[in-house]
C-alpha cells in the first residue's frame, strides 16, 4: 500500500469514528433552575468566604440514616443578609442556629436559603451552625454515581463509605457545595456504633466512648480541602503505618484495611505506594499535603480520591481491576487505583478547577501522570509507549470543557485525550526538564488553590514562552481532531497546512523523510511551502505516534 493511501485510509478511519461517536451523542439535557444553584456564582454564594466547617454526623447503618449538624465559619465578602449553603432536599435542614438562635430559611431544589436578622458587614467573621437529619442518597455504582455507599465485610459487619464527586457533597451533609471556595481546615467528627471505626481525612485527633452505643471519631484538616473530598469510610479495619522519606521530610503513611486484606495489603501497598509517591514528587513537586499524611483506606467500590485518605478497592490486582488500560502492557506491572488516584493529591485536591467544567484539570493530568509514572519505572520510550496506548479509550463524542455555571462536565476525553493533549505540548517544549519544571512550577505557582483551566493555559503558555491557547482550545472545546494536510504537485513545491476548528491554529509537527532525523514544521492553517528538504508523496513521515491528529497527504 502507498504512503498516500495509508495516511488516507488513517484520515478515513478517524472521521469515521468520530460520525459514529456523533451518531451515538445523547441528546442535550435542558438545564434546569436547579443546575444553576448548584453550579452557579450568585450573591448569595459569593458574600461569603468559607473558612473553618466542624462537621459532626450521626451514622446508623441500619437504618441508612444520617444526623448531625455542621458550623460554618466565614469571612463575608461584601454586606448582605442573605445566603446559599446547599443540601439535597430528601436530607431535612431542622434548624439553622446563628448567635444562639435560630433563623429563617427556604429551600429551593438542593439550596438552602438563610435570613439573617441584620446585615454582616463586609470582613467581619462570623458563623452559624446547620441541624440535619434523613437518609442520603444511596450510591448504586459507585464511584460513577454519587451518595453513600452501604455494604457488608465477609463478616458480615457493616461496611460503608462515601462517594460523591460530580453530584456534589451536599448529598449527604450540609455545605457551600462548590469547588471554587475551598475550606481552608476543618474537623470531621463521626460518631458509628460501638465496635465500628471511621476513617476521614486528616488526622486522628480523638476517639470518644460516647456511652450511648456510639463511638465518636475525630478527624483534624489542617489543609484546604474541596468538598466531595471529604470522606466517611466506616467498617472493622486493621491499621499499619510506615513512613516515606519525601522531599519535605518524612511523610506518614497510615493504612486502614479490611482483616482479611492485611497480609496481602502490606506486600502489594509496599511495591506500589512508594515507588509512585517518587514518581509525583519527582515530576509535580512535593506531596501537597505533608500536614495531613498520606493514607490508603479500603473502600466498598473501586476509588476515589479523597484528600489524605485515598479510597482503595483494586481487590489488590495491578493494572486496572487486573486488565491495562493503555493495551501496551506497560499498565500491567503497577496498580492502576494506587497511581491514578493518588495523582489527583497534585491534580485535584492540590489545584482544584473552580467550575466542573474545567475537570481536565483533575482528569487530563492525573491520566498523563500515570505515563509519567511509566516513565520513571521503565523509561521514557516506555512512557510515550503508555500514553499512545491510551487512545484506545478516546471517544471524540464531545468537547472536554463542558458548560460553565450548571455542575456539568464535559466529555471523559478529558482523561485520556487530556494526556495525550499535555503529551503533545511536552513534545512542543522539546525540553525534558524544562517541561518537569514547568508541572513542578504549576504545583508551587497554585498551591492549594482553586483555578480556571485559562489559567492553567496561560502559565503554560508563559513558561514555555509559546502562546498555546489555541492548540487547547482545539482539543478541549471540540471534539474533532486537527488534520495536516500535505500536498504534492508535479508543477509547485510541495505544501502543507492544518484544517482545524480553531482560527489560525498553529501546532508545530514533526516531521522526517523516510529514515531521516524529525524536525518541526510551523504549519499554519493557510497553505504554506513543506520546509522538509528530499520530501515526496512515498518518503514524507508525521510524528503520529507522539502526535494526536488526522493526516492527509496527497
Amino acid at each position: 500500500m502507498t504512503l498516500k493511501k495509508e495516511f488516507f485510509l488513517l484520515l478515513l478511519l478517524l472521521l469515521a469514528a468520530q460520525l459514529a461517536n456523533a451518531q451515538l451523542m445523547q441528546p442535550k439535557m435542558a438545564l434546569t433552575r436547579a443546575d444553576t444553584l448548584r453550579g452557579g456564582q450568585p450573591a448569595a454564594r459569593t458574600c461569603y468566604d468559607i473558612k473553618y466547617y466542624h462537621l459532626d454526623v450521626r451514622l446508623d447503618p441500619a437504618k441508612q440514616s444520617v444526623s448531625g449538624s455542621n458550623l460554618f465559619r466565614f469571612a463575608a465578602t461584601r454586606d448582605f443578609t442573605r445566603l446559599q449553603f446547599d443540601l439535597f432536599a430528601n436530607l431535612a435542614v431542622e434548624k439553622v442556629v446563628y448567635h444562639g438562635q435560630p433563623v429563617p430559611f427556604t429551600r429551593e431544589a438542593n439550596a438552602v436559603f438563610v435570613n439573617f436578622p441584620r446585615a454582616i458587614k463586609k470582613g467581619a467573621q462570623d458563623e452559624f451552625v446547620v441541624q440535619y437529619s434523613g437518609q442520603p442518597t444511596v450510591a448504586k455504582k459507585a464511584p460513577w454515581d454519587g451518595g453513600l455507599v452501604f455494604s457488608k465485610d465477609a463478616q458480615g459487619a457493616p461496611w460503608v463509605a462515601s462517594a460523591c464527586q460530580g453530584v456534589g457533597a451536599s448529598i449527604w451533609w450540609p455545605t457551600k457545595d462548590q469547588q471554587a471556595d475551598e475550606v481552608d481546615s476543618m474537623l470531621i467528627s463521626i460518631r458509628v456504633p460501638t465496635g465500628l471505626q471511621d476513617v476521614s481525612n486528616g488526622r486522628l485527633r480523638r476517639v470518644t466512648d460516647l456511652k450511648d452505643g456510639y463511638t465518636r471519631f475525630d478527624w483534624a484538616v489542617r489543609n484546604p480541602i474541596n468538598n466531595y473530598d471529604v470522606a466517611l469510610n466506616v467498617g472493622h479495619f486493621a491499621h499499619f503505618s510506615d513512613v516515606y522519606q519525601g522531599e519535605k521530610g518524612p511523610l506518614t503513611l497510615d493504612y486502614w484495611v479490611l482483616p482479611e486484606n492485611l497480609a496481602k495489603a502490606k506486600t502489594h501497598f509496599a511495591a506500589n505506594v512508594k515507588p509512585m509517591l517518587k514518581s509525583m514528587e519527582h515530576w509535580f513537586g512535593p506531596y501537597p499535603f505533608y500536614e495531613d499524611g498520606y493514607k490508603l483506606v479500603d473502600a466498598p467500590h473501586l476509588g476515589m480520591e479523597h484528600q489524605s485518605a485515598v479510597a482503595y478497592g483494586n481487590k489488590y490486582l495491578n493494572g486496572y481491576l487486573g486488565r491495562d488500560r493503555s493495551g501496551t502492557g506497560w499498565g500491567a506491572g503497577w496498580d492502576f487505583i494506587i497511581v491514578h488516584e493518588s495523582g489527583h493529591e497534585w491534580f485535584g485536591n492540590n489545584i482544584t478547577s473552580q467550575d466542573i467544567a474545567d475537570m481536565w484539570v483533575h482528569e487530563g493530568f492525573t491520566t498523563y501522570s500515570e505515563a509519567l509514572f511509566v516513565e520513571s519505572q521503565y523509561g521514557k520510550p516506555a512512557g510515550q509507549a503508555y500514553i499512545h496506548g491510551q487512545r484506545l479509550n478516546i471517544q471524540n463524542d464531545a468537547p472536554i470543557v463542558g458548560p460553565y455555571g450548571v455542575n456539568k462536565e464535559g466529555s471523559s476525553d478529558m482523561y485520556d485525550k487530556g494526556s495525550n493533549l499535555l503529551n503533545m505540548v511536552r513534545t512542543v517544549v522539546n525540553d525534558d526538564e524544562k517541561w518537569r519544571q514547568m508541572l513542578r512550577g504549576l504545583g508551587k505557582t497554585f498551591y492549594h488553590q482553586t483555578v480556571t483551566g485559562d489559567q492553567v493555559i496561560a502559565y503554560l503558555s508563559k513558561e514555555s514562552g509559546r502562546d498555546l491557547s489555541k492548540i487547547f482550545a482545539q482539543y478541549l472545546q471540540y471534539r474533532t481532531l486537527p488534520i495536516l494536510e500535505i500536498r504534492f504537485s508535479k508543477t509547485q513545491p510541495p505544501m502543507c497546512r492544518w484544517q482545524a476548528s480553531v482560527p489560525g491554529f498553529d501546532l508545530p509537527v514533526r516531521v522526517r523523510t523516510k529514515g531521516g532525523e524529525y524536525r518541526f514544521l510551523a504549519p499554519t492553517t493557510k497553505w504554506g511551502p513543506l520546509a522538509l528538504p528530499g520530501a515526496t508523496l512515498e518518503n514524507v513521515e508525521v510524528d503520529t505516534f507522539n502526535y494526536y491528529i488526522g493526516v492527509l497527504v496527497e
